[in-house]
């Protein structure tokens, strides 16, 4: 009870309550933007990675998936008939031009149940699926790749092992791609340099791990010279770039800048690094190991890294016992693909990250390649690593106004001028999976984005279907 003369105040009613909704109403829409992607830019930068994807039903972000979520089309069986409506409703956009070409296939049995055009197209980075499901078939997932230094004597030799996502220094940032540094190893070849009596070397380097052309005879000209693609090299730091500028010379460039790390802890390096390959009964030293097969994969799917597609086409060649060149990686991809029944009619590969614009590929092969790969434990983890609709990759600023196939498709993209592709797996309303590949090679060159818009309604449209049998 109130003393005298004290006047009592009430709390007002709802005075708790009010915030607390404001809060609940914050955190709702703070959960759903999430979900949706909007808040990549704010919480990672950018792409926020399949580690960051709250998976949408049916779909997996794990590095090792179950076969089974695309492989049985739980749900249902497809009909043909409206999966083909769903896909032909969009193809017909007058900025997809003349050649265009599209390939549905049914998990549940693997069979092609809705097609359009014959033959093959230009397949720009859609490529990727294919180098990657090779990669997959024919280097354990959990293999790594070893940057080596070996000495004898006063000569010590830097040895590529073909690690595509070697760096200077490991990032802040997490990167499940990125494990290797020459700044460590600089460390560990110091310390036992130090510890042998030696502060002053010569450094050589190899990168004869790889063979044949750097860059491909069909890549256009300018790729090198315009500061677009990097020469192939199974050494190099950085994928060779260093002030935005990539080197010409990516293995000298990662001795020089190595010689520079050493001499950071007290090792004098004389003259300048030279081409050497390590000789027998040399001592190894230091050792970087690259992160796994997987990783670099999924990696390469995910951001479409034409560098790394590069490295991995070779070391896939070796695999396979074929040289460690353009020639060697694109026979080994269709050899596996031939041995896992993918139909090849009209395949030609130059190389192994679709930059050549002599590749073609139908899109039947895309679509059969995503499906086989996903019966088999070891090339299953292609599925979660292509990028998610709205979310991932190189679709994260994709399908913003397709708000209804926000995280319902999963893709690699294609993309030159006048080339656009997509090919993946959508599910559909009823949450059954299609797989599809979706090819232009003829678009209106003026209006890239709108071609790849395109593309995207249809992939829309796939998830849109209520496509049950």
């Amino acid at each position: 009870m109130a003393a005298p003369n004290e006047t009592r105040v009430s709390r007002p009613r709802g005075g708790i309550l009010i915030p607390a909704v404001v809060l609940a109403l914050v955190v709702a829409l703070g959960i759903v933007l999430w979900q949706r992607g909007s808040l990549n830019a704010l919480i990672c930068d950018g792409d926020c990675g399949p580690s960051n994807v709250i998976p949408p039903a049916m779909l997996t972000t794990d590095s090792t998936p179950d076969p089974e979520v695309v492989v049985q089309a739980s749900a249902g069986d497809l009909d043909p008939a409206k999966v083909a409506a769903a896909i032909k409703s969009g193809l017909g956009a007058p900025v997809l031009g003349s050649r265009v070409g599209y390939s549905a296939i049914s998990p549940a049995d693997g069979r092609e149940i809705a097609s359009s055009g014959t033959t093959a197209y230009i397949p720009a980075s859609t490529t990727k699926v294919l180098t990657s499901f090779a990669a997959l078939s024919l280097i354990d997932p959990q293999t790594t790749f070893a940057t080596r230094v070996m000495q004898q004597g006063d000569r010590i030799v830097l040895v590529g092992g073909g690690d595509p996502y070697l760096v200077t220094k490991i990032s802040k940032k997490p990167d499940r791609a990125v494990k290797a540094d020459l700044t460590t190893l600089a460390r560990q070849v110091a310390a036992a340099l130090k510890e042998s009596g030696s502060t002053t070397v010569r450094l050589g380097f190899d990168e004869s791990l790889f063979t044949g052309p750097a860059a491909s005879p069909t890549w256009e000209p300018s790729y090198v010279s315009e500061n677009i693609a990097t020469p192939v090299s199974a050494l190099w730091v950085d994928q060779g770039v260093e002030g935005g500028v990539r080197a010409k010379e990516p293995a000298a460039a990662a001795a020089r800048k190595f010689a520079g790390l050493l001499s950071d802890r007290g090792i004098t390096v004389s003259g300048d690094p030279v081409a050497a390959e390590a000789p027998a009964g040399a001592a190894t030293i230091g050792v970087a190991d690259s992160a796994t097969v997987a990783r670099i994969v999924e990696r390469l799917v995910r951001t479409s890294d034409n560098e790394a597609a590069e490295v991995m086409l070779r070391q896939l060649a070796l695999a396979a016992d074929q040289p460690a060149t353009f020639d060697g990686g694109t026979a080994a991809v269709t050899n596996v693909l031939e041995a896992a029944d993918v139909d090849t009619a009209g395949l030609v590969l130059r190389d192994g990250s679709g930059l050549s614009r002599s590749n073609r590929i139908a899109p039947r092969t895309l679509a059969e390649t995503i499906n086989v790969a996903a019966t088999t434990t070891r090339t299953s983890g292609l599925l979660p690593d292509l990028p998610v609709s709205g979310f991932t990759g190189t679709l994260v600023d994709r399908f913003a106004r397709l708000t209804t196939s926000l995280g319902t498709v999963r893709a690699k993209t294609g993309t030159l001028s006048g080339v656009h592709s997509l090919a993946g797996f959508a599910l559909d309303s009823g949450g059954r999976p299609v797989v599809f590949a979706l090819m232009a090679d003829r678009t209106d060159r003026a209006e890239p984005l709108a071609a790849q818009a395109a593309l995207d309604r249809v992939a829309a449209s796939i998830a849109a279907c209520d496509c049950g049998a």
